[in-house]
């Protein structure tokens, strides 16, 4: 039973290199997941709903019984996850049951059952929110966590970035509406109705809904844009340069363990496991890890052949 539990573990997480029957169940898996997203997206427009209703209710009914299926498999297999904090068994299994992943789990099948429970709720609202299956797709990709981790490390540096956008943010809405409130007081009433004209401005969206009259208001609004291009680029740079750190920060922990690995010459079956697991953890490539280990491999010969 230990046995088929730790197999089902590894045939519902991401695949590991070699194993195809886990990339198999990933890939359908997340055709399935694509697929309840774009049925949700055409339930939206009534007249393709009102033709293919009776599809999209079996749609829905065998998508919900197979990701509820999936739930609860996961739900006991989650005891065979070792890098759990948790040791014993009910202690994983409620570890995953809290976890990021397995709340968007419980919320891709919770809608199917929210309309029994509470029968008078509004089921536009219930489509909308069926939408978020898609982040179950976070199950074979580490984008979200890695953009969260990439914050996490320049947090410093972003907020620093988001306090000077707030600065700009509540200043320019304090001078449009000194300087327009007289003429337009439907958009520049206060200064609350002003942030909207404020936000749109300085994220450089423009949507042209409002805009100043006044000379003084013009010459406010043209360097709040000014001051918009150099703050959202301030801010974009800072999340593009934690990405790439991020990345870095992957590569040189998969080469120090290839380098750990290879100090005695070569590499054995249990240190190349523990590399592909660590691949497998860090997202990256074979091509990558392979050129790695060649490489290494490679200086730490020559190294020993020099006297």
């Amino acid at each position: 039973m230990s046995a088929a539990r730790d197999r089902l573990n590894q045939l519902l997480q991401k695949a590991q290199t070699g194993d195809s029957a886990s990339l198999v169940i990933d890939r359908l898996l997340g055709l399935l997941i694509i697929a309840n997203v774009l049925a949700v997206t055409c339930e939206t427009v009534d007249s393709i709903y009102a033709r293919y209703a009776g599809f999209f209710y079996w749609f829905e009914f065998i998508s919900v019984s197979l990701f509820s299926v999936e739930y609860i498999l996961r739900l006991w297999s989650s005891a065979s996850n070792t890098d759990s904090k948790y040791r014993s068994d009910f202690s994983r299994r409620v570890g995953y049951v809290l976890s990021p992943s397995g709340l968007i789990d419980l919320i891709a099948i919770l809608p199917a059952f929210l309309p029994m429970l509470f029968p008078g709720l509004d089921l536009r609202w219930l489509r909308v929110l069926r939408l978020m299956r898609m982040v179950k797709l976070s199950h074979y990709s580490t984008a979200l966590e890695d953009f969260f981790s990439a914050l996490y490390h320049e947090r410093s540096a972003f907020l620093s970035a988001f306090y000077l956008f707030c600065v700009t943010l509540f200043f320019s809405s304090s001078l449009i509406y000194l300087a327009e409130h007289m003429v337009q007081p439907d958009a520049f009433g206060s200064i609350p109705q002003s942030l909207w004209w404020s936000l749109i401005t300085l994220t450089t969206v423009g949507y042209g809904d409002v805009s100043p009259l006044t000379p003084i208001g013009k010459v406010i609004g043209g360097i709040t844009a000014l001051m918009g291009v150099c703050v959202v680029a301030l801010m974009t740079g800072i999340v593009a340069s934690a990405f790439s750190a991020q990345q870095e920060r992957k590569k040189h922990l998969l080469e120090a363990e290839v380098t750990e690995a290879l100090a005695d010459g070569i590499i054995t079956p249990e240190e190349l496991a523990k590399i592909r697991e660590l691949q497998r953890q860090l997202n990256l490539d074979d091509d990558y890890v392979n050129a790695l280990i060649g490489l290494i491999s490679d200086r730490s010969r020559s190294h020993n052949k020099t006297p």
